[in-house]
């Protein structure tokens, strides 16, 4: 400490020196003692070291004044509070000063002690009194006005403060505000400008009162509209307001909007590029707001878009180069175009119009003449067509029956207007314009793969002029070969025939250029020359050019990673397609490829050009490498990259399909050595691969198959089936594999030991498996070999139906037998059905359902035998449940042509049970009425209609259901009708049945998810009942006495979850049908209700913090104060852990909301959400859990970005 204050004042003695080399130094050396973390200064030191940085910064010496500057930044943050002000004090006085030196390095000083303060959300006392002391000297500076570039200095400072500190200085408000709106009547440009700014940083901390002041004033002056050069910084301050807090100015649009449309009809350029800008800033801030006004901002876009007084596009003769220095018509049209972008971006649901209007008015301006202008307008149009790109599957499925013009269907009738306006630009000297164009076409093939299949031969000659032109930049090579790549990609290969002659010269050199993109971006496009020439064109003239160019690229070693792999991929193509044509230069090639296999670097992909190499039709000869490439695919089984993996297993797949002569035992023991780590339940995808592998081998090497038994791969392959998360592709492979092993005959491997190893466990031990998903599993492989083996399968068959002994063989034999059934006819078995129905009486409830599975299964192998056997029953038995399910089994699995004489009886005797009083017989009934809807929608679906008039509530419940059963994702015959009528089932939201209301909110969330095409039309009369069924209802709520406890029972709770639900799944797939304020009025609710339902509000808020961030932002002070609730409610002491871990899970997901809203680039401005932080901050458990969400939403950001 000593030491340290001794050093100080050594440092501050020879700042006084009178050489300014000694003063230079001694202040550097205190920068540096200022920056550590250790030093503490005693009070007496600290006045010194003010005192003197105060001296320096009016020191002759510049470079010492700016080190003095610069001192000022660590020195704020290590003195004590009275320093700081005597700093500030000094700074403010200096700053009004006459020398302009001392005032700059003054100015700049105060902003750098501004920049230091502790933010507003900290809350720190000092940060307060600095801002408050600086806010009274720098008003009346501003408000004097005799010094142009004091006041200049003065507002800059002010909004710098206001941005940073806006929040501390709200008692000044008002002061500043009335200290500003003088400044923007200025003789001077430059301070109104400033001052605009500084109303902008004002706006976003102010409170309501200065801000109704603010936009009171700017209304007032607009109306008296003095003199033009005002009223153009009125619009510029309006906009500039708009900016900044747009969720503000909302309701004040109104009485704006028709002022700004008075303007722009002034005959003054400036006034209507800011008037146009102006529009473009409410488009974007205040969505809601603007919404009626949007057609006029259009038609004044549209018409000043092609303002150009002073030009004549007709008149030929004119020089092109004619240019006008005083002309600004060309500001007008950009602001145009940029406001036209602002619309198209933000206003989804007008496609359609755009494509009317806005589309051809921009395509028309392709040929603007002002290249800046141009520019704008290229990228309006990309805006709307990345509007109109399908996001999601269900709008470009031709399923989707959504009626007349779709976006997609105008954008292709219009593509020949857009083909041959830019078939002029592809040949203009400018580079940025032939960029524009290739990024549109680019767009446009994403869109619409298969659009300019009729435009090829106008579009490929500009693509070549601009690869072959020597004045085009890299960049524009670059994208010229990648637009020319995708255009490939996505049109039949039929259109580029005739242009394979132009293409190859260029594509070959710019593989050669020495810049490695050029060569990585045409290395793609060769690649796919080498696809489209196929039958019946003849590549033969073009072989040897692609070929010598892309063997150069692969054999050299000093070369990007990039240009490597591509190099790699695209001889892979050329021997996949044109191999036979190269008899001479095959080996050798071969050869290098087996060089790339053995570096780490590029043998994935080397593994996935050799599998296409290995599956092509030409038979390509592979022996001379097999021999050394097979041990090396085996080893890569061993690495820990799962990609390599995964391809690798593909290769030796194919490998041993098409050229199983030359794969010898040795090669294949190889492999073999390799698998059993690769068969287990921790990667399913590779398990399957090498399931598969496995049964290739079984084909083409039955002989390799005998060391299996016994073997390690055998172990890992009934752990394996053991496995509850066998299922799907997995489960496949694996029957696969045992009905190929079986099929070999390998001695140790028969029928019957096959079956003894997967049923073993089961007989040997008295203990169940853990897992009823094995049983399942372990059936279906016995089913699959009892198949394969049709003359070993009926004695096994036998042994099974009398088998009684424990419960868990008792499971395993019903559950083989169904899947036997399935299959094979089993009615020549008489004693089965009664083995099944004594089964319905077991003691287990696994057994008791597996006999219901096993019924229903073995009755689809024989409909005429088992079904009506299982309607007598279901009409004379008490077991009606499992029976119930075992006709859904049925009715799930059977042939369309097998059930159809069944319908009927089916259908009358489902009827008779959808009045049960039991939900789970009811919900089974309802998904055998909707799947037996399927079969022959037109009778049914009416018939089910019918039922929605039924008295019972029940049974309109169960039809409801039943409802939701006939949607699924996929295409189906029924979607015309359902499409018709879903809207009488939705109906049932009005049901007095709070029971039936629930399902009917149930139905329309399965529709909304798998298919909203259904209900996108509906939305406008379902919201309004959806809506209503988030409110908490107080005639649902009712106290139940538990003993000496009161409970509180609340009925409605389900209904509301149900209807939340909704809610967020609509936010998926049908966000542009909503209107999101409505909405969020809501959420607002849900998030003050129940645990569950607040869950799901947070969840919503995330969600819509990044798919509408305007809206939500207008509504940010009344969302966080339920989460500021949530997150500071404390558990009473006595309650009982449950309580504790659900207050600690709503605190996590309400913080993970907040994390989500901070992500919308102006929330933290605002007044309530930046307090809010503070008292994060302030609060130890919510710092630690905002800091741990916080981390993790970074990390996933990461990870997307590597996975993408």
């Amino acid at each position: 400490m000593a030491s340290a204050s001794y050093h100080i004042s050594n440092l501050l003695e020879k700042m006084t020196s009178s050489d300014k080399d000694f003063r230079f130094m001694a202040t550097n050396d205190l920068m540096t003692e200022l920056q550590k973390d250790s030093i503490k200064l005693d009070d007496d030191s600290e006045r010194k070291v003010v005192r003197m940085i105060l001296k320096l910064l009016e020191d002759k010496n510049g470079e010492v004044q700016n080190l003095a500057v610069k001192c000022l930044g660590p020195l704020v943050s290590k003195v004590k509070e009275y320093q700081v002000e005597t700093i500030v004090d000094t700074l403010c006085t200096n700053m009004l000063s006459d020398k302009e030196q001392l005032r700059d390095i003054s100015s700049i000083g105060l902003k750098t002690v501004i920049g230091e303060l502790p933010p507003a959300s900290s809350g720190s006392a000092l940060a307060a009194s600095v801002c408050k002391k600086i806010t009274g000297r720098l008003t009346s500076a501003i408000a004097k006005q005799e010094d142009v570039s004091v006041q200049l200095e003065a507002l800059d400072i002010m909004a710098d403060m206001l941005c940073r500190q806006g929040g501390l200085l709200v008692n000044f408000h008002p002061s500043i505000l009335s200290c500003l709106l003088p400044q923007l009547t200025s003789p001077r440009l430059a301070v109104r400008k400033r001052t605009i700014m500084a109303l902008g940083h004002l706006v976003m901390s102010c409170g309501n009162l200065v801000f109704i002041d603010l936009i009171e004033h700017l209304l007032t002056e607009l109306g008296r509209n003095d003199n033009m050069s005002t009223t153009r910084t009125y619009i510029q301050c309006t906009a500039a307001i708009s900016r900044q807090a747009g969720h503000r100015i909302g309701e004040y649009l109104e009485k704006i909007i028709p002022l700004v449309v008075k303007f722009c009809n002034v005959d003054d350029d400036e006034l209507r590029e800011y008037c146009i800008q102006a529009f473009e800033s409410f488009v974007r801030r205040c969505p809601k707001e603007v919404y009626p006004h949007v057609p006029t901002v259009i038609s004044i876009c549209l018409r000043y878009l092609t303002y150009d007084p002073n030009y004549n596009f007709d008149d030929e003769d004119e020089d092109d180069n004619y240019s006008d220095d005083d002309d600004m018509s060309w500001k007008v049209r950009r602001a145009a175009a940029k406001c036209l972008d602002a619309v198209v971006s933000t206003r989804h649901e007008m496609l359609p119009e755009f494509y009317r209007s806005v589309s051809p008015a921009l395509v028309c301006r392709f040929k603007e003449r002002e290249e800046n202008v141009k520019a704008d307008v290229f990228h309006a149009y990309l805006s709307l067509l990345k509007q109109t790109r399908p996001a999601q599957s269900w709008l470009a499925d031709p399923d989707a029956m959504e009626q007349g013009d779709t976006p997609l269907t105008m954008l292709q009738s219009q593509v020949p207007m857009i083909v041959k306006a830019l078939h002029k630009q592809l040949k203009e000297k400018s580079v940025k314009t032939r960029q524009c164009c290739f990024n549109m076409l680019t767009e446009l093939v994403n869109v619409l793969p298969g659009a300019l299949t009729q435009h090829i031969p106008v579009l490929i000659p500009g693509i070549i002029f601009s690869l072959n032109d020597k004045s085009s930049s890299s960049n524009l090579k670059i994208d010229a070969l990648a637009c020319l790549h995708v255009i490939m990609v996505t049109h039949p290969a039929h259109a580029f025939h005739a242009h394979v002659p132009a293409l190859v010269p260029p594509v070959v050199a710019c593989v050669g250029d020495p810049f490695y993109k050029i060569t990585s971006e045409a290395l793609l496009v060769t690649q796919q020359l080498v696809k489209v020439g196929v039958e019946p064109f003849d590549p033969s003239p073009y072989i040897n050019d692609l070929f010598t160019c892309t063997i150069r690229r692969l054999k050299a070693a000093d070369i990007d990673q990039e240009v490597k792999e591509r190099a790699i991929s695209c001889m892979g193509q050329i021997i996949c397609n044109l191999g036979d044509r190269l008899p001479a230069e095959l080996p050798g090639t071969l050869l290098i490829f087996l060089e790339r296999l053995k570096n780490e670097i590029t043998r994935l992909t080397t593994v996935k050009a050799l599998t296409l190499i290995a599956g092509s039709p030409l038979k390509i000869d592979l022996r001379p490498v097999l021999p050394d490439a097979v041990p090396i695919l085996a080893s890569f089984l061993r690495k820990n990259q799962r990609a390599l993996k995964l391809c690798t297993l593909a290769a030796l797949d194919i490998l041993l399909r098409n050229y199983n002569s030359a794969v010898t035992p040795v090669m294949v023991d190889a492999v073999l050595a390799e698998l059993p780590p690769l068969i287990s339940e921790s990667d399913m995808h590779v398990s399957q691969m090498a399931l598969s592998f496995l049964s290739t081998l079984a084909v083409t090497h039955p002989s390799s198959l005998s060391q299996l038994s016994g073997g390690n791969i055998m172990q890992q392959l009934i752990a394996l089936v053991r496995s509850p998360l066998l299922q799907g592709g997995a489960l496949a492979a694996m029957l696969d594999f045992y009905q190929a092993l079986v099929s070999t005959d390998t001695p140790g491997l028969g029928y019957m030991d096959l079956l003894r190893m997967l049923t073993g466990p089961v007989y040997s031990q008295s203990a169940a498996l853990p897992h009823k998903q094995a049983y399942c599993s372990i059936a279906k492989c016995v089913a699959a070999l009892t198949r394969a083996c049709p003359t070993e399968g009926p004695a096994w068959i036998k042994s099974q139906i009398n088998s009684r002994s424990t419960d868990s063989i008792r499971l395993l034999a019903l559950l083989s037998l169904g899947e036997v059934g399935h299959h094979v006819d089993l009615s020549s078995q008489p004693e089965l059905k009664t083995v099944i129905l004594d089964a319905f009486s077991s003691s287990s409830e696994e057994v008791k359902s597996a006999a219901s599975y096993a019924l229903g299964s073995i009755a689809v192998g024989n409909l005429p035998e088992y079904l009506p056997f299982v309607l007598q029953e279901i009409s004379s038995s008490k077991r009606q449940y499992l029976l119930l399910h075992s006709l859904k089994e049925i009715i799930s699995s059977a042939s369309v042509s097998g059930l159809k004489p069944y319908v009927e009886s089916v259908w009358s005797l489902l009827l008779k049970h959808c009045e049960c009083q039991e939900e789970g017989t009811r919900n089974v009934v309802a998904e055998c009425l909707g799947k037996l809807t399927l079969i022959d929608p037109e009778t049914l679906l009416p018939r089910l209609k019918g039922y929605l008039l039924s008295g019972s509530s029940y049974a309109r419940s169960s039809v409801v259901t039943a409802v939701k059963f006939t949607i699924s994702d996929q295409p189906q015959p029924i979607d015309p009708l359902l499409k018709n009528c879903i809207g009488d089932f939705l109906k049932t939201l009005e049901d007095p049945d709070l029971n039936v209301r629930r399902v009917a909110l149930v139905t329309f969330n399965s529709a909304a998810h798998n298919k909203p095409s259904l209900i996108r039309e509906l939305l406008d009369s379902v919201l309004p009942q959806l809506y209503n069924e988030t409110k908490v209802r107080k005639e649902l709520i009712r106290e139940v006495e538990m003993g000496p406890f009161k409970h509180t029972v609340d009925d409605g709770l389900d209904l509301r979850k149900a209807a939340f639900e909704c809610m967020y799944t609509l936010l998926d797939s049908c966000l542009d049908r909503i209107d999101i304020f409505t909405f969020l009025n809501h959420v607002e609710d849900g998030l003050k209700d129940h645990y569950d339902i607040k869950m799901l509000t947070f969840l919503m808020l995330a969600r819509l913090s990044s798919l509408c961030p305007s809206a939500v932002l207008q509504r940010l002070d009344r969302l966080v104060e339920p989460l500021r609730a949530t997150c500071t409610t404390k558990v009473k002491a006595n309650s009982v852990k449950q309580e504790f871990e659900k207050q600690d899970e709503l605190k996590r997901s309400a913080m993970r909301a907040v994390v989500a809203l901070l992500t919308i680039p102006e929330a933290e401005k605002s007044p309530l959400m930046s307090e809010f932080q503070s008292q994060i901050s302030s609060n130890q458990e919510l710092a630690a859990i905002f800091d741990s969400i916080q981390r993790d939403s970074s990390s996933a950001n990461m990870e997307s970005m590597d996975t993408s």
